[in-house]
């Protein structure tokens, strides 16, 4: 898993705008999505403008301006002064490398999620920071790079099919975020299914390259498990602020849908955390495999040791050199040697294999 550089993160100043992220290539693109229950409009590569944005905060249809590509600083400091917000929330559009969060604005919200997406045909896994800006009839995504992730809801919009179109863009936030939490449960999936070959190489396999890749998945876990945290914890906070009368952004019907929000984020945890067990098992049986064929190893060498101690004994004593030893004069003492040796060997291991040794 590609682990997103904080250290740069940390050093951007507040009022600095400049993209953190890796996709600098990305042509900027704008789409804007105005509808209501009963029309639709759709305007592709979209142009600022102050006076059209005035009059979209002004319309009481839901409109949906959505930015690919981060690396203009400056277009997207305009955007975010444009529609009356804090200009310093720009610098957190383009800090990627900061974590998840939810920010109450004076009457608009902020929103920043990571979106982890395994890569086709790849081990490795893409993270992307997408941002939402929710205000009055407004809601503005910016992803870091052309993605797929609101397809379905574009779709939606444009057949007028469910809930969509007859509600707020509070709820097409709360769409757009399920989207995006959808790819945990994705990337999730995949790694289960490396688990699982994991565990049957951890019983049958003894080469290191499998304990190599148990750590390597245990790694990219604990990275979505600090991923997910954050959300949850942001999740949490959205949910609350239904108590909170300062803030009339979302509909009071439509917090339950953030509460389901936050459940997921509760599952996922908890799925993540299974899984991470799961590795450790199969850690904890790969040593123990280890161990216990290592014990077999010494216990076969232990028996041939002591099979010999009583042979070579045996042989010290004959073969010392003193002159005076009757059993060297015997015709048949070598033959009578051999046999005694013979039966020693055969009585240890009657004996052994009496104690179920081996």
């Amino acid at each position: 898993m590609k682990r997103l550089k904080y250290k740069k993160g940390r050093r951007i100043q507040p009022n600095h705008f400049e993209y953190t992220g890796q996709h600098k290539d990305q042509p900027i693109e704008m789409q804007l999505f105005v509808y209501n229950s009963e029309s639709y409009t759709e305007t592709k590569n979209l142009s600022l403008d102050k006076v059209e944005i005035d009059e979209l905060l002004t319309s009481e249809d839901v409109k949906w301006l959505n930015v690919h590509g981060l690396h203009d600083g400056e277009l997207i400091k305009r955007i975010v002064e444009t529609i009356g917000i804090d200009v310093y929330i720009a610098g957190d559009v383009l800090n990627v490398a900061k974590r998840t969060r939810m920010e109450e604005l004076e009457n608009a919200l902020f929103f920043s999620i990571k979106s982890i997406l395994p890569e086709k045909g790849d081990a490795n896994v893409r993270v992307e920071q997408i941002s939402f800006l929710l205000k009055d009839n407004l809601l503005i995504s910016f992803q870091e790079k052309r993605g797929d992730f609101f397809t379905h809801i574009r779709e939606r919009i444009k057949t007028n099919t469910g809930l969509v179109c007859k509600k707020k863009n509070d709820f097409l936030l709360y769409l757009m975020l399920d989207a995006v939490m959808e790819n945990f449960y994705i990337t999730i999936e995949k790694y289960e299914d490396i688990i699982e070959l994991l565990q049957i190489e951890a019983k049958v396999n003894e080469s290191q390259d499998v304990l190599v890749r148990i750590e390597k998945c245990s790694e990219d876990l604990n990275y979505l498990k600090r991923s997910i945290i954050p959300l949850k914890d942001s999740l949490f906070n959205l949910k609350s602020m239904q108590d909170d009368n300062d803030f009339n952004g979302i509909e009071k019907s439509n917090y339950s849908f953030f509460s389901r929000l936050h459940q997921k984020s509760l599952e996922l945890l908890d799925q993540v955390d299974y899984d991470i067990n799961s590795l450790e098992s199969a850690s904890s049986f790969y040593f123990s495999a280890q161990s216990h064929r290592m014990n077999e190893i010494m216990k076969t060498l232990t028996i041939v040791s002591v099979v010999f101690i009583p042979l070579t004994f045996i042989v010290g004593v004959y073969g010392m050199n003193f002159e005076n030893i009757p059993e060297l004069k015997a015709p048949n003492g070598y033959f009578i040697t051999l046999g005694v040796m013979f039966v020693i060997v055969l009585a240890m291991i009657f004996y052994f294999r009496r104690k179920k040794w081996f």
